[in-house]
């Protein structure tokens, strides 16, 4: 394994055990909705490795949290929800600067297509209740959350731009 691979290796490991901490132990949840930190390491996963890396380690993380934390059982649609999350963030910021027109983009897409579709419906499945039950809280929250994401997700990254750039594993150089 050359050092480029190892290094990869090593950050997706780092940004697993962020993503870990932020979802399963430093967060907010009920049983229908989660406020956590979380789209900190996932976005940055996105835009240091793109989206088949930032998806698989977002699924891997979201498949591990459940098997450590047993927080509920496990469920298919909730490993394609962590997976498309991460796969979205690469998809958007992978190669780009990051300005808060592309993040806020990043952001709703997640929010829209993920938080209040794909995990909406997986919830109304999973608990056998109609999807309404769910949609509203969900709704207010990604309404009001996302710009609060945007804004501390451009900080970091900016933050952590110059280690990155020391680290190589800049935006399309990793």
């Amino acid at each position: 394994m050359d050092s480029v691979s190892a290094r990869r290796f090593v950050f997706l490991g780092l940004f697993t055990a962020a993503t870990l901490l932020l979802t399963f132990v430093f967060a907010i949840q009920t049983a229908f909705l989660r406020l956590s930190f979380s789209f900190l390491p996932i976005a940055l996963c996105g835009l240091y490795f793109g989206g088949a890396a930032a998806g698989l380690m977002t699924a891997a993380a979201g498949f591990l949290g459940t098997a450590v934390f047993g927080l509920g059982p496990f469920f298919p649609g909730f490993l394609l929800t962590d997976f498309a999350t991460g796969f979205l963030f690469g998809a958007v910021l992978h190669g780009h600067a990051v300005t808060v027109r592309r993040t806020a983009l990043a952001f709703f897409l997640v929010a829209a297509v993920v938080n209040l579709g794909l995990q909406t419906m997986w919830l109304s499945l999973f608990y056998s209740r109609a999807w309404e039950a769910f949609f509203l809280p969900r709704l207010v929250k990604n309404l009001l959350w996302p710009p609060v994401q945007v804004l501390l997700f451009c900080a970091a990254a900016r933050a952590l731009d110059p280690a990155a750039r020391l680290l190589a594993v800049r935006r399309g150089h990793s």
